[in-house]
């Protein structure tokens, strides 16, 4: 019988993407707190894959953690592994991200962001898993203009193939929950930053950028706002929330109010963001503060499918589990660039 909240240590979770920014960041954070982590991860080569096998490596040298590498679309695998490792917890993240690539390779979403999350799905039901965590993003709140975002508005209108297979995997994993009884937390995630980040992302395109003496593309002439939220905090909102195994109400009527939990499923979406929305060019004055160097500025118009701004209102988790994200900028730069300098005279 799978172990039931408080998840002891010693608890068994399977980590999609523990290659990844967050899913590396993740599972040492459950290691140091004794779980056993199998990761599982395709390797792909959207970015660098050397910077996905060194975090890996670092991962191999803490007892407890195992991995596979297979794509998601590969169900095989998947069955092997679980066969093998018998996860009590299952936590994707793996996912083809990216706005801007979502223009030019769509059909790497449907196979991964669709098909992949189907596939991690299924063997939640087979498995009959304890809980079931899966990573969204606040690009589904879409035309949304009410902000903060909260989880109880609607977010029909992605702008992006993207935020659509985002939010299409919010629905069918709500269909799984309420038809299989399956506990599941969904987690809208906010501009994530901090160290072992993603080259494609702002914060490691600026610092590279601005190091070499190299200019940066700043759309929409910088008048954007975005939640900028600490990777440290960000998986620390994912490990409290794994204890939080969401209950199939008796009705509607004994839903708190501002909770997102369904009222036919033990389903439920959160917000982890830092409820702090910050300007791009003030989150660019802060780097070059840091960096003590001044940034050459390309000003140019908003890319299609950006939204001017994305606000995370967190009551909802804080509620939950009595944390909230609150990493100021200026301290997160510092932490990355400090990591960039050490990593850059190694790579």
């Amino acid at each position: 019988m799978a172990p039931q909240p408080p998840f002891p240590p010693g608890t068994r979770v399977l980590i999609t993407g523990t290659a990844g920014f967050i899913g590396y960041h993740l599972a040492r954070v459950l290691l140091t707190e004794g779980f056993r982590v199998h990761g599982f991860d395709g390797m792909t080569d959207y970015y660098d894959v050397s910077l996905k096998r060194r975090r890996h490596a670092m991962l191999f040298q803490t007892e407890g953690f195992s991995a596979s590498e297979a794509m998601l679309e590969d169900f095989a695998s998947l069955q092997a592994v679980a066969a093998d490792f018998a996860p009590d917890v299952i936590v994707h993240l793996a996912a083809q991200a990216g706005v801007r690539y979502s223009l030019e390779n769509p059909r790497a979403y449907i196979d991964s962001n669709l098909v992949g999350t189907f596939n991690v799905m299924e063997l939640a039901r087979e498995l009959e898993i304890a809980h079931l965590l899966m990573a969204s993003t606040s690009s589904v709140y879409g035309a949304n203009a009410q902000m903060p975002y909260a989880e109880t508005q609607k977010a029909d209108l992605p702008l992006t193939l993207y935020a659509a297979t985002k939010k299409a995997a919010e629905a069918m994993s709500h269909s799984y929950a309420h038809l299989w009884s399956i506990p599941t937390t969904m987690f809208r995630f906010f501009t994530v930053y901090g160290p072992w980040g993603r080259p494609d992302m702002a914060l490691f395109k600026f610092v590279d950028a601005m190091t070499k003496g190299e200019a940066i593309d700043v759309y929409n002439h910088g008048e954007m706002w975005r939640d900028f939220t600490y990777v440290d905090d960000l998986v620390r909102a994912i490990r409290l929330l794994i204890d939080v195994v969401p209950e199939r109400p008796e009705s509607a009527d004994k839903i708190e109010p501002g909770d997102s939990l369904s009222p036919v499923a033990p389903w439920r979406v959160v917000n982890i963001g830092n409820s702090d929305k910050v300007r791009l060019t003030d989150f660019i004055d802060a780097i070059e503060a840091e960096l003590g160097v001044k940034a050459q500025r390309n000003l140019m118009d908003m890319q299609k499918g950006d939204v001017p701004a994305t606000w995370a209102d967190a009551t909802l988790l804080q509620q939950l589990t009595d944390y909230r994200p609150k990493t100021d900028i200026a301290s997160g730069i510092a932490q990355f660039v400090s990591w960039y300098q050490d990593w850059a005279e190694t790579r």
